[in-house]
């Protein structure tokens, strides 16, 4: 009897020391999947588990950009931070996204700035038409000291901006021929729900019909639009030059993307493990960058071949005339952004 009561004693011992040791291991924190462990006495650096949202394709130039980012951060960090990418909205939609990203239930996310400036109002300054010259003036911008202050400026608005990615430029395709300006007029041209978007379309003459980017397609079989606009991959990945058979080339904006993390996940990182993801942000742009000008030229190789009109706008001149007082109308809430985009012309 007294062997059976000194077996249970220990068994009762043993049970609790591992339940103890159990409960100190791990923390499932609302920022991820934090682990600490001890040992020797010694307390390691935690652990890490986090998502980021993609609402593009696995093979897409941005999901392959947040990719190589999450390696260059597990690199960095031998290990201990791991980014899991969820491509194709399975997170959910871009606002949806951004929403849960502000809150801190989902940690990382790869935005487009349209979106974006809904959440924070600096970020509306890229929908205007004809800021940037070029890929390389846009470039020479968002390499600088003024784009990093917007990408700063998100700390209000609960996110850290962590890198800028490629996202091409923008312009018109049609279900009829649009060779130019004056064929515009009067089109249903879908666009991004966003005040800017719907005021370039009355600018040029259009008619702005804002509707969920998943709908294009059929609105354009269907004939409730007769057009859209976009970039290169997006027209031909969405199949949308199977209803829109005519593509004119305006480039009238140059949308980048923003790669982002959320404020309360940032706020419990070390300084070094900040400094980790800083540099791994930056670092991944010239790779998606690279696979953004190879998908896009692939993009519109294909579509060419499928045999899409493509009209490419020889004179600028009409089109920047038009938009001339909707700029005007936004240059109080843009100035200086605005001033800096200028000067990087010439850098």
């Amino acid at each position: 009897m007294k062997m059976k009561t000194f077996t249970g004693m220990i068994a009762t011992v043993l049970a609790t020391g591992a339940l103890l040791a159990g409960c100190g291991a791990t923390d499932n924190t609302a920022s991820g999947n934090e682990t600490s462990s001890t040992a020797g006495g010694e307390n390691k650096q935690p652990t890490y588990t986090f998502r980021l949202a993609e609402s593009h394709p696995a093979d897409y130039p941005t999901t392959l950009g947040d990719k190589r980012f999450a390696e260059l951060v597990n690199q960095k960090t031998n290990g201990r931070i791991k980014i899991e990418v969820f491509p194709s909205s399975q997170l959910g939609e871009e606002k949806a996204v951004i929403e849960q990203v502000q809150l801190g239930a989902i940690e990382f996310t790869r935005v487009s700035t349209g979106p974006l400036a809904e959440f924070n109002k600096a970020f509306g300054v890229f929908s205007l038409p004809y800021i940037f010259e070029s890929e390389e003036h846009e470039w020479n911008f968002l390499n600088g000291p003024d784009a990093q202050k917007l990408l700063d400026g998100l700390s209000s608005s609960k996110f850290m901006g962590l890198a800028y990615y490629d996202s091409g430029a923008r312009s018109f395709y049609t279900r009829e021929p649009v060779k130019s300006i004056e064929d515009l007029k009067g089109m249903k041209i879908r666009v991004i729900q966003n005040k800017v978007n719907i005021d370039l379309m009355n600018a040029l003459g259009a008619s702005a019909t804002p509707m969920p980017y998943g709908d294009v397609f059929n609105a354009l079989q269907t004939g409730v639009i007769d057009g859209a606009e976009n970039n290169w991959p997006s027209y031909y990945t969405s199949k949308h030059y199977e209803q829109a058979k005519n593509i004119i080339v305006d480039s009238h904006q140059r949308v980048p993307e923003v790669l982002m993390v959320s404020q309360v996940t940032w706020d419990k990182l070390s300084d070094e493990d900040k400094k980790a993801i800083k540099e791994a942000a930056a670092e991944s742009v010239a790779y998606q960058r690279e696979q953004w000008k190879k998908f896009e030229k692939e993009a519109e190789d294909t579509v060419r071949a499928a045999g899409v009109t493509v009209t490419e706008v020889s004179d600028l001149m009409p089109w920047q005339e038009a938009v001339k007082p909707m700029i005007e109308k936004y240059r109080p809430d843009y100035k200086e952004v605005l001033d800096a985009i200028e000067n990087a012309k010439n850098k």
